[in-house]
This record gives structure tokens, C-alpha cells and sequence, in this order.
């Protein structure tokens, strides 16, 4: 028996040396490019940069009914996801998005499907944009490493189109239907060389192929969980306090292994925390749901499709004189407007009455789950443990929609316009504690203040940092002698 415990603790010594050299370097990578994440996120366009960069709509020139645009792409009422007007240039445009297939772009002017755009209709695009200086186009773009992420692949491919402007800020435009989908900096360029994409493998010709990229990350990440998790097991293993080593000491290494050894008990558990974080934050076998109301459950919120939305543009016009895009839903049945307004809100419109009522959002919302009991309904006022807006933008106040289904699941939407803005289920929420709480320490009172969030999370980065960087030269040390 004695046999079998000395030969079971030198596998567990051999398996940590092992692993340790396999995934030391690759510990070193993720804390500091966690670091630097904590300044520079990966490019992405918000909802206010998009809008920023539309011109104000221009009513006089909008002949089409919604309904007409609908019938010029083709598609019935109820074949309509999203249905918005903006301008394309100096064009109104309709853009109109179907359950399923790519989005159809339509001239309200005259109804003419715009089948794509040339480069000097893309510049015109890019000269709307407040920072657009001296818009040069730097060619067709089908994947980069800023576009890589399948969401963009309904819009593929795109014009690159430089704005010429200090900042060195490019910008991403649809060909098809002429959208802005993505801006990016010089110094978001930059920085994510030393941050996301190192961090999240996030390598082209990795994250281009998706089963690929994400069997890469569970596989390292869960090679780096058992190193992380050996470690430990050995470091506690061989920590004295009662029948210490020479000289009264708790450790029984020197140089490198002694900080690898006590820098591992003290950052260890910050290490393991961060690398099953990181791992969970892939879905490993989809244990977490997808965080959106599905196709049924919009149509049923939305209700039928069969008034016509009309269109005063007087009204509109007067309701909010520098709309940079009117979005055409529905709630119960019932047609509306919403204008986004340039600064920054969103204006249902026009008849008096057009703002939903708390009655007439809670009627339909019922309809999202009509198998469950009638949902709790509360008004969210202030950021809280699941609506908040550390890294993404929140509308406030919301409205949460809590159903008692067998996944308990939530719907927030916006009691201004009635727009659902989210929907979370038991497992969204473990999994906003698992990855955001533990990986991103998304903790109330540290993201409240943050000096203090900022402080925690550089301390457990570096502690992590140490002991990555001791395990690189033991290990280094270790491949330089024989075996």
C-alpha cells in the first residue's frame, strides 16, 4: 500500500511537471493579455456609434409605405424580422431583415432593390461618419481578423474604408445593403495583438473555422485546468508548517521553485478559478442556453401582421426632427414607430397613446411562454446582479419578465417602446456567475467602484503572472537537461 501511495505521488509529480511545461507559456499569454483587456476590448460597433454615423433622415424624400417596401423585396408582412429606415448616403433606404436569409435593402424613393454598392457609393457611406476626414478605400474585404466572428457572415463582404482621421479609424461596410457593421482604431489595432486575440486564440485561421476554434480552447483550457489543479495538490503537499524543513523552512525548494511553489499557494486558486472560468465561458457540452427569444416567441409576442403601419411623415418629422432611423414594430398587433433621435432616444411615435402601456406590454409578454402561469412583472430601475453595464450598454429603467416555466426563464424589455431587450433562463444566470463572477470579477460592489475592481483584478493577474512565469524557467531549466 505504501508502494502504491510513493508511485501515485510521482505521477502526480511527473503529470504537474508536464503539464506545467506544456502550459506555463500559455498561462503567461492569458494574464497578460487579461491585463490589457481590462483597458481595450475587441472592436466592436455600438448602438450609438452606429447611429452617430447615419445622417438625419430626410422625410421629403420617403414615398414607400412600409408595406410597399415589404412587397418591392418580395416578402409578406409576417416574413419580416426587423424592418428600419435610415439613410444610405443621401438615399432613405429600407432595410428589410426575414426570418431567414440575408437582409434586403430598398430605395424609398422609388422602391428599386439595391442590389450592392460600388466603391463610391461605400465612400459616400464613410463620409457621413463624424470622423470621416479623407475617405480612402482600402479594398474588398471577405474575413480579417476584426470580421472573423460568424456573426458578421450575413453581411459578407465588405468594403474597408479608412476616414483619414487622427484616430486611424476604419470602418466596415456591407456591400450588399450598405450598413456600417464594424469600426475599428489604430489603437484598438494595436492593443489586441497583446489582448483578445491572444487571449482568446483568436487567431484568423483558427477562429475561421468554428468547431475547430473552439474544441482548440476547450482542449488547451482543460490541459491548463489540470495543470492548475495538480499544482496545487502538489504545492499543498509539500507546504510544512508543523514539522518544517532546514532552517525552519516552510518550502523545500530555493530560487525559482520556492517562488513557484509559494506564489502557486497563494495565487492558485485565482489561477484555477480564471482557467475553469475561461473553459466554462465556451459552453462546454451547451450547458447554458442561448440568450435570445426565439422566432416563435417574438411572432406570438408581436402578434399578427395584418394592419398596415402607415406613414405620417409630418408626425415623424415633428416627433423627433433629427431621427437618425425609424424602426417599424409591432406589439399585440398593434403598428408602430420608433425614432432614434441623435441624442441618444428613442422616441415611439406619433399618435398620442403610440408609448406602450404596462398593460398592453404585460398582455403580450404573457404570450412568450402562454404554456406558464402569468409572469411576475418588475420595474428594474437601477443596475443590478443580472442588468448591468460593465461591458456592454443597459437601458434604463427595464422591465423583468420572470415566468415560473421549468427554466425560470426572464424577459427584459423596454417599457418606453416595448422592445424585448434580452431574455435569461436558470442557466444564463449560473452562467453569468461562473464566467462573469469569477472570470471578470462582475461583482456589484467592485464594478461600482472601480479603482477598487481594477486593483483586485491587477493583484490576481500578477500573482497568476508569477507563477506562470517561475513554472517557464523551471521548465525551460528542465528541457535543458537530459531526461
Amino acid at each position: 500500500m505504501a508502494s502504491l501511495g510513493k508511485r501515485l505521488r510521482r505521477w502526480l509529480y511527473l503529470g504537474h511537471r508536464w503539464l506545467g511545461i506544456l502550459t506555463c507559456l500559455f498561462f503567461a499569454v492569458w494574464f497578460v493579455s487579461g491585463g490589457v483587456m481590462m483597458y481595450v476590448g475587441f472592436p466592436r460597433l455600438t448602438e450609438a456609434e452606429r447611429r452617430a454615423a447615419l445622417p438625419s433622415l430626410d422625410w421629403d424624400r420617403v414615398a414607400l409605405t412600409p408595406e410597399a417596401a415589404l412587397d418591392r423585396a418580395g416578402l409578406a408582412a409576417g416574413e419580416a424580422q426587423r424592418i428600419t429606415l435610415s439613410m444610405l448616403a443621401d438615399l432613405p433606404v429600407y432595410r428589410i431583415v426575414p426570418w431567414d436569409g440575408a437582409t434586403r435593402t430598398v430605395a424609398a424613393t422609388d422602391g428599386h432593390v439595391i442590389a450592392g454598392l460600388d466603391v463610391a457609393q461605400a465612400l459616400a457611406v464613410a463620409a457621413s461618419h463624424p470622423a470621416a476626414r479623407a475617405p480612402v478605400a482600402l479594398g474588398p474585404v471577405e474575413r480579417d481578423q476584426w470580421t472573423v466572428h460568424q456573426r458578421f457572415d450575413p453581411a459578407r463582404p465588405f468594403h474597408r474604408i479608412a476616414l483619414g482621421d487622427a484616430a486611424g479609424t476604419e470602418l466596415y461596410i456591407a456591400r450588399a445593403t450598405g450598413e456600417i457593421v464594424l469600426d475599428t482604431t489604430r489603437h484598438e489595432r494595436f492593443w489586441n495583438w497583446f489582448g483578445a486575440i491572444p487571449h482568446w486564440i483568436y487567431f484568423t485561421p483558427i477562429r475561421a473555422q468554428r468547431d475547430l476554434w473552439r474544441d482548440v480552447v476547450l482542449w488547451l483550457s482543460g490541459i491548463g485546468i489540470a495543470g492548475a489543479v495538480t499544482g496545487l495538490t502538489v504545492g499543498l503537499i509539500r507546504f510544512r508548517l508543523r514539522r518544517r524543513y532546514a532552517r525552519g523552512a516552510v518550502t523545500p525548494y530555493r530560487g525559482w521553485m520556492r517562488w513557484h511553489h509559494l506564489g502557486g499557494l497563494v495565487a492558485g486558486t485565482a489561477v484555477l478559478t480564471f482557467i475553469v472560468s475561461g473553459w466554462l465561458s465556451m459552453n462546454p457540452n451547451r450547458w447554458f442556453s442561448a440568450q435570445g427569444p426565439d422566432r416563435a416567441a417574438q411572432g406570438r409576442y408581436a402578434g399578427p401582421a395584418d394592419r398596415p403601419f402607415g406613414l405620417d411623415r409630418s408626425a415623424l418629422a415633428q416627433s423627433c426632427p433629427d431621427a437618425r432611423e425609424a424602426r417599424f414594430t409591432r406589439l399585440d398587433g398593434r403598428p408602430g414607430v420608433i425614432l432614434a433621435c441623435a441624442d441618444g432616444r428613442f422616441q415611439p411615435c406619433c399618435a398620442e397613446g403610440a408609448r406602450p402601456t404596462l398593460a398592453a406590454i404585460t398582455a403580450s409578454a404573457r404570450r412568450l411562454i402562454p404554456e406558464a402561469s402569468p409572469p411576475e412583472v418588475v420595474l428594474i430601475a437601477r443596475e443590478d446582479a443580472y442588468w448591468y453595464g460593465h461591458h456592454s450598454e443597459r437601458r434604463l429603467p427595464v422591465l423583468r419578465i420572470a415566468f415560473a416555466d421549468p427554466a425560470a426563464t426572464w424577459f427584459h424589455i423596454d417599457p418606453a417602446t416595448g422592445e424585448i431587450l434580452g431574455r435569461l433562463d436558470r442557466s444564463d444566470r449560473l452562467s453569468r456567475w461562473l464566467f462573469n463572477g469569477l472570470h471578470s470579477l462582475d461583482i456589484g460592489l467592485l464594478i461600482r467602484h472601480r479603482p477598487a475592481w481594477d486593483a483586485v483584478m491587477l493583484l490576481l493577474l500578477l500573482g497568476g503572472l508569477l507563477v506562470s512565469v517561475s513554472g517557464i524557467v523551471i521548465g525551460w531549466r528542465r528541457l535543458a537537461r537530459p531526461l
